[in-house]
């Protein structure tokens, strides 16, 4: 990609929108950014840009486009912005850092991971297998590392692992891995997206470029997911934790196998796995379906997978303090996510929830409580609606509190010896906390505050 002497746009400067900058400026391209904050909201991102010529717009979307050759948008901004919708209108390309990193990439191991739920946790271990069997491993994206970072320093045969989320796949027009994974769709982010179906489309995004040289893992358990493969031209390989498949990889006996044409490999046993829950289960197979479709080594695989201890605010075990144990998923932003969670630890549950309202529906997670969930400690902009569904449906031991540190408090109180104490919010955070993870901190501290009495 030719970008020298051209005139491109960042819009936002979180950590895409600062690297964006950076590598613009090594590619000689004429800068102008974009903020809806101003002042000493952007002190801190402006000073990592400083000593870059630029011509900036903050606070303000009043911005003349006739010069600009391109834009490069921060995931977070949705496409109902009004200087997206006029680019669009006078045929300026929209992409994001995704796109623009893998045109200057040189790597032949791309690799793209997505999904409603479990794409941290699933880039990670990813992450932490190749680590173990390619030297230069780098781990970008959603995850909180713009692949723009490493960028003019990744070689060929380095291996990209690139968590993305829909808003990031919205924008791309030739991104293209060499293995691709959608591990489960469910609604979520329809705010942002406009609609269900537009959430899909963002997410079908990740495979549509590939082809016969390229592969995809796929969850044969999602309805969903299971008709992308008529909509590919990769090379699929499935992956159920609830079939016995006749190709991919399923559990069998409590093992998990890998079966193709030609052979039949027993990989372990899901007893040796340090990660709880069907839907790490999802995702440990769906690694092992990366590692098979690279070539990787087997038995090194099965040593990352016996030795990952997953990952901060996933189903993270905090403490016991009198025999309540206290589990942090204050990654649990969807119901979906929070059902999982629910599935994965034993009863009595009290359960920590609510948060900033995507217009969500709750039903079908007050349903999953099934007997397990003893009380319900709700909290955020959602903490009445969540409620009132939990009413609709028989549950009543419901309280309503201001907090984190209320909830904790509350939660320790009405608890016994033996209950699991948990947050997962089904929420997103942005009502209360910056992100899940000043969350998910937040409760850890109350939790480690709580007195002994």
């Amino acid at each position: 990609m030719n970008l020298k002497d051209k005139e491109v746009l960042v819009m936002g400067l979180g950590i895409s929108g600062i690297w964006t900058v950076k590598t613009l400026h090594k590619l000689g391209a004429i800068i102008t950014i974009t903020d809806r904050r101003q002042g000493g909201d952007l002190i801190e991102s402006l000073n990592k840009i400083k000593e870059i010529p630029t011509k900036k717009y903050l606070g303000t979307d009043n911005i003349d486009l006739d010069n600009i050759d391109l834009i490069i948008k921060s995931p977070g901004i949705p496409p109902k912005s009004k200087i997206i919708k006029k680019a669009l209108d006078q045929n300026i390309s929209v992409i994001n850092d995704i796109e623009l990193g893998f045109n200057l990439l040189q790597s032949k191991n791309i690799i793209a991971i997505t999904g409603t739920n479990g794409k941290t946790t699933t880039t990670s271990l990813v992450g932490e297998i190749f680590k173990k069997q390619i030297a230069n491993t780098y781990i970008v994206g959603n995850i909180g590392v713009s692949i723009l970072e490493n960028i003019m320093s990744i070689g060929r045969e380095d291996a990209v692992i690139i968590e993305a989320s829909s808003f990031q796949l919205e924008h791309i027009k030739d991104f293209k891995p060499k293995i691709s994974l959608i591990l489960n769709l469910s609604p979520d982010h329809i705010d942002w997206h406009g609609s269900y179906e537009n959430y899909i489309n963002a997410k079908k995004q990740i495979c549509k470029n590939q082809d016969n040289n390229d592969y995809t893992i796929l969850n044969y358990d999602d309805e969903i997911v299971r008709r992308f493969e008529k909509e590919t031209d990769a090379n699929v390989i499935w992956f159920s934790v609830n079939n016995i498949l006749e190709s991919g990889i399923y559990i069998y006996k409590d093992k998990i196998i890998i079966k193709d044409a030609s052979e039949e490999i027993q990989i372990m046993s899901i007893e040796d796995l340090k990660i709880i829950g069907r839907h790490n289960l999802e995702n440990v197979l769906a690694s092992i379906g990366i590692a098979y479709a690279s070539g990787l080594n087997m038995e090194k695989v099965k040593s990352s997978l016996i030795s990952f201890k997953g990952i901060e605010h996933r189903l993270e075990f905090v403490t016991n303090k009198k025999n309540r144990y206290f589990y942090n998923d204050s990654k649990g932003t969807n119901p979906e996510a929070s059902i999982k969670a629910i599935e994965a630890i034993k009863e009595p549950i009290i359960l920590i929830a609510g948060g900033y309202d995507k217009d969500g529906q709750f039903d079908e997670f007050i349903k999953s409580f099934d007997n397990k969930v003893k009380a319900l400690v709700l909290l955020g902009q959602t903490k009445e609606r969540i409620k009132n569904t939990a009413l609709e449906y028989g549950f009543k031991e419901n309280y309503l509190v201001e907090n984190i540190k209320n909830a904790v408090n509350l939660a320790y109180e009405l608890s016994e010896e033996g209950d699991n104490i948990l947050l997962s919010p089904a929420c997103a955070s942005w009502d209360m906390f910056n992100s899940f993870e000043e969350r998910g901190r937040a409760f850890k501290k109350a939790v480690y505050d709580l007195r002994e009495e």
